[in-house]
């Protein structure tokens, strides 16, 4: 089973939209969640997931950030090996956790970091994503993306070692959009930023992009 916990993001619902448009092989397999934490609390799940997908920012919507149930069911899942996709902003899911911060490869960072660093920033305008220079096995799998206007999430922090996979060239520079992670304990954590509004998060090449990389991960998480 997936299981996929998102937030509402100011009323243009990502995640739902996302789970909307997937091929319904995929959404048969997934349990999806919105504005409520209820689920992540509870011990079952970390031992019935072959794959967390999250896109949410604790603490915003006007939701709760996790509690502390749902932090020791997050932590027991990923020191099982467990993997995840990080959508949109939720490599800043848990940012109130210290632990978590560390973990994702690149950190959208909130004002008031709780580590001290600048915000992150998101201009707004079409831009094209490209597979980047890389010999990882997805690059031969991503397509590039042309997107019409939307947020483009930028200036984040580097926690980690990790490999870049998509990006895009706007003015002020080449900023990563997909990358992968490792935890201490051995999982996957795959970070994908495009996907704001719903004319981008119901982007066929988008959606396309996101079935490979779950693909990727479950297979990944089968080894």
């Amino acid at each position: 089973m997936i299981w996929f916990f998102a937030d509402n993001h100011y009323g243009v619902h990502p995640g739902k939209v996302i789970f909307e448009h997937l091929p319904e092989s995929l959404r048969s397999r997934i349990r999806f969640f919105e504005d409520d934490w209820t689920a992540l609390e509870q011990p079952e799940w970390p031992g019935n997931c072959e794959l967390l997908i999250l896109d949410m920012i604790g603490d915003t919507c006007g939701i709760p950030h996790p509690g502390p149930a749902a932090e020791r069911q997050v932590r027991r899942y990923l020191e099982q090996g467990g993997n995840a996709l990080l959508l949109h902003g939720s490599s800043a899911a848990f940012w109130q956790w210290d632990w978590w911060r560390a973990l994702p490869g690149e950190r959208w960072v909130r004002k008031e970091d709780p580590d001290g660093f600048m915000p992150s920033t998101h201009p707004k305008q079409a831009f094209l994503v490209t597979v980047s220079k890389t010999r990882h096995p997805l690059a031969a799998k991503l397509r590039p993306m042309d997107l019409p206007a939307d947020e483009i999430y930028i200036e984040l922090e580097n926690t980690c070692p990790c490999m870049h996979l998509m990006e895009t060239r706007i003015e002020n520079g080449i900023y990563m959009q997909c990358c992968e992670a490792l935890t201490p304990w051995g999982g996957k954590l795959l970070s994908f930023l495009p996907g704001h509004s719903p004319e981008v998060t119901a982007h066929p090449v988008l959606l396309e992009n996101l079935a490979v990389l779950i693909d990727y991960l479950i297979k990944h998480g089968e080894k």
